[in-house]
Parts: structure tokens; sequence; C-alpha cells
């Protein structure tokens, strides 16, 4: 009987808290430019500078991470690419942890109640708007290319504002409580300064 509870825990998708980003149209350059970064398929090289540094960062992480993902080879395939998509967006990978935290609790098949998928909550319509029919929203990496991507955007459309950017990821621009559970989350779990940086 445990079993069979425990198989259809597995199978059916896990509510999650995260918000819904909401379709605002883009222009025909932006959505073609957010398409292109989609398509781009992730080279097989490494996104750290330093082959030290991703021993430490891989580290020190994946401890923070093993009460969430137990097994080890999917924590470190987890943190590997979140580290490569969020680098490749040109955003802090412990940010990325932090939105991750909130939005989903590390539940790969995580589904919102307005429909919002995976590790990052991408919306469905996301898929139409810059993407192929094809995609898989619960795909690690394509949750996160979707979800690192869509981020970087409301940065570039915010200038920078990352309380607003996070306010229009969440589909909730102007409320305070979302943005500040990120940002906590970032700063109280998942902030970080490797040894050797903090030596110097």
């Amino acid at each position: 009987m445990q079993r069979i509870a425990l198989l259809l825990a597995l199978l059916i998708p896990l509510a999650a808290l995260g918000g819904a980003q909401k379709y605002e149209p883009l222009s025909a350059s932006v959505q073609a430019a957010l398409s292109q970064t989609i398509a781009d398929q992730a080279p097989p090289g490494s996104s750290f500078l330093d082959s030290m540094d991703a021993v430490d960062w891989m580290t020190e992480m994946s401890h923070r991470l093993e009460t969430r993902i137990i097994v080890r080879e999917s924590r470190f395939e987890f943190l590997r690419a979140v580290h490569y998509e969020a680098t490749r967006a040109g955003l802090d990978p412990q940010l990325v942890l932090g939105l991750i935290q909130v939005e989903s609790g590390f539940k790969k098949y995580a589904v919102s109640s307005a429909g919002a998928r995976g590790f990052m909550q991408v919306m469905p319509f996301w898929i139409k708007v810059i993407g192929r029919n094809d995609d898989n929203l619960f795909h690690l990496r394509t949750n996160l290319r979707y979800g690192c991507t869509i981020l970087r955007h409301y940065l570039d459309l915010e200038q920078g504002d990352l309380y607003r950017a996070l306010g229009r990821y969440n589909g909730s621009l102007g409320q305070a409580d979302y943005p500040n559970l990120v940002r906590g989350a970032w700063h109280k779990q998942w902030s970080y300064t490797s040894s050797r940086m903090a030596r110097r």
C-alpha cells in the first residue's frame, strides 16, 4: 500500500507556490532575440572561469541543497545547469537558486495553480511566444533556459531594477512580498563568496 501511495505521489505533478508570468506583447525584435536565446544550444564546456572555483562552488552549494535533492548525481547535474544558464543570461547563480526555492521548492515537476511549470515555474505561453512546440518545460535545461532568459528580459525591461523584474517574473508587479521572499532566500540561503576571494 505504501509503495502505491509513493508511486502516485511521484506521478502526480506537485503543486507550487509560484505565481505566473503575464503575457505582454513583445516587439518583433525582442521576440526574435529571445527566440534565438532559447534556441541556442549549450556548449559542452563549463561556465566556471577557474576549476578551483568550480570545485568550491559545487561543493558548497551541493551541501546546502542535499536535503532538497537527495541523489548526489542529480544534485550536481542540477547545480551545473543552474550555474551555466544563470551565467549565460548574466544572472547571479545564487539569485536563481533563491528564485527556484521560492517558486517551486526545488521540485522538478511542480505546477502552480496558474499552470506555471518546473523548477523556475515558467508559464506555457512562453513556448508559443519564443520557443518550439516540442519544448518540455519539465526538462531541466529547458526550464532553466526559459526561466533565466525571461528574468533577464524583465531585468532589461526594468533597466536593472531587480525588485520590479522579480515582480514581473511572478506576475505580482508592485507587490513587495514576492521580491522580498526571493531576495531573502538568495541572501540567507544561497549567498556565497569563494574562500579564495575572502582571503584577498
